[in-house]
């Protein structure tokens, strides 16, 4: 009897019987009692808004997951606190030293480098024939050597600015012209009008800070290059040995970086348009730059008695051979620049 009574009161308070919850009419949201389709307050309360069943439901919900948190709420310091070490320690550590700083070691840039005219045509995107890979895609503007591989769709083969590629098109792109008498003729910046002129430094702003593209280097024109018939003295070859990386000024302004001297044989290569992480400041092979190599080269060698001995007059056949290996590398390979001949005579 008691139980009778219980139970209609609640029905005239529009309570459900098996949560405690006023949502008469529409499915109970209780989890112990999925199985029942329709609140048993149905017969006796109004309906409710479905709004009202909403804000019921989203409201348990809430405190499930209140309660969830609230239990897990150790475990969850301790993975935030183990989280947070790792993002201010740099990473997770990899071979003892952090991935952070692998990653930043694999996108360590090139030293910029100087380009001939020659060198600059190699880079124009095609395929390379001896790798069977695409080559990178170089231009030059106002001197400014830009790689543009990212932009391979506009500057690369079959893009309407391939013709463009592995070229100095400063004054092309300040007067917008496919005039090729335009192209690789750096002079050709210096003599334009002031509305081109804006123009340019637009498009060097655009590469540089809009566009990011890596900066390899500046292009030096061939008729600034010193005469390979010039003779070089021991004491001049000393002046280029790769030490010096300060902003080159005077008779090397525009260099991107100071020239770099090496001797073989008979000739003088400047080895900064193209080999300054080898015989720059610290590289492996350094100990030739500003020196005559001749004996070393010949000999393979980087005993110092060969480094600074410059007679290869006792050299057999074979060794000669192998030093004029390295004279035609240089000069056609690499493509260094020859920029004189050696002050001696050859036996």
């Amino acid at each position: 009897m008691v139980r009778r009574r219980y139970r209609r009161r609640r029905l005239l308070r529009g309570e459900c019987f098996n949560c405690d919850a006023v949502h008469s009419g529409l499915p109970c949201p209780s989890r112990i009692h999925r199985k029942l389709s329709v609140c048993t307050a149905t017969s006796l309360a109004p309906p409710a808004a479905p709004i009202i069943y909403l804000l019921t439901s989203s409201l348990i919900r809430l405190c499930s997951y209140a309660r969830f948190l609230w239990r897990t709420k150790y475990i969850i310091l301790l993975m935030l606190t183990a989280v947070g070490y790792v993002w201010i320690n740099g990473g997770f550590q990899v071979n003892g030293s952090s991935k952070r700083e692998e990653d930043e070691e694999e996108e360590t840039p090139e030293p910029v480098r100087n380009f001939t005219t020659k060198q600059l045509r190699h880079f124009d995107g095609k395929l390379d024939e001896k790798t069977e890979e695409q080559k990178p895609v170089y231009l030059s503007v106002a001197g400014t050597v830009f790689d543009v591989s990212r932009g391979r769709d506009f500057y690369g083969p079959g893009g309407p600015y391939e013709l463009f590629a592995g070229r100095e098109c400063g004054a092309a792109l300040a007067t917008m012209s496919f005039d090729e008498s335009l192209l690789d003729d750096l002079s050709a910046c210096e003599t334009l009008g002031v509305g081109d002129k804006a123009e340019l430094e637009n498009w060097l702003e655009k590469f540089e800070h809009y566009r990011c593209y890596p900066i390899k280097g500046r292009l030096v024109p061939d008729g600034k290059l010193p005469s390979p018939d010039r003779k070089i003295s021991m004491e001049e070859l000393a002046k280029y040995d790769g030490n010096n990386t300060e902003t080159p000024t005077g008779q090397h302004l525009g260099y991107a970086t100071y020239p770099i001297y090496v001797g073989a044989y008979d000739k003088v290569f400047d080895v900064s348009f193209g080999g300054v992480p080898m015989y720059g400041k610290d590289g492996p092979y350094q100990r030739f730059a500003g020196k005559d190599a001749s004996r070393a080269l010949a000999l393979m060698s980087f005993d110092p008695t060969d480094v600074e001995n410059t007679d290869i007059s006792g050299l057999d056949e074979k060794k000669v051979k192998v030093l004029k290996d390295w004279v035609n590398t240089f000069e056609e390979k690499k493509g260094y620049p020859v920029v004189g001949l050696l002050d001696k005579k050859l036996s």
